[in-house]
């Protein structure tokens, strides 16, 4: 069985909308506005291209990722990794030809078939409504949450406020570096 992992770039109070500058959101780019940069911080972002056998995102966040980081050197390693998209409405002619294999998953059913499958992890990048339609159905095995010392109100969450049953996590490792922002990687309890 594979891992599903979620890896977030999240505010205090749960917000991970357009953390890296993406246009139509009053905070955008606030993971970087103010904040001291401490590569060490980091370092979990490097590690998961290394651990990750293959991502996974929901269709806005491949829209917007699609674009830009086959050119960039800091996501190198995400080049040649298959990647999945699930979505409803993304059609093949939509993929873009230079950013290695990708398939498209139609429905969590699908998604729960993947994990089933050999393979190693896959790491979930973006995608606000897919992580949590996918922690919603008990998909989600890992979270690594990069936690910035801010409280930015309106925005899309991470979690959803469906009225469910307690999930119990497990720390795993973290990490409290000296500009605030803490690393929190949790497994999900079963």
């Amino acid at each position: 069985m594979r891992t599903l992992i979620s890896t977030a770039f999240v505010s205090l109070d749960g917000v991970v909308e357009a953390p890296g500058g993406e246009p139509g959101y009053r905070n955008s780019g606030w993971t970087f506005k103010d904040m001291e940069f401490l590569p060490e911080a980091f370092e979990i972002k490097g590690r998961e291209q290394q651990e990750a056998t293959a991502m996974m995102m929901g269709r806005v966040s491949y829209e917007a990722f699609s674009q830009v980081w086959p050119g960039m050197e800091d996501f190198v390693d995400y080049n040649a990794m298959p990647k999945y998209v699930v979505s409803t409405t993304l059609t093949e002619d939509a993929l873009v030809s230079n950013w290695g294999e990708t398939t498209i998953l139609r429905s969590l059913d699908e998604v729960a078939a993947l994990k089933e499958t050999e393979g190693g992890p896959i790491i979930i990048h973006g995608s606000a409504t897919l992580n949590r339609n996918l922690s919603d159905a008990g998909l989600i095995d890992r979270y690594h949450l990069l936690v910035f010392p801010l409280l930015l109100g309106a925005g899309k969450r991470l979690f959803s406020d469906t009225d469910k049953d307690a999930q119990k996590l497990k720390l795993v490792e973290h990490e409290a570096y000296s500009n605030g922002l803490q690393k929190n990687v949790f497994d999900v309890v079963r």
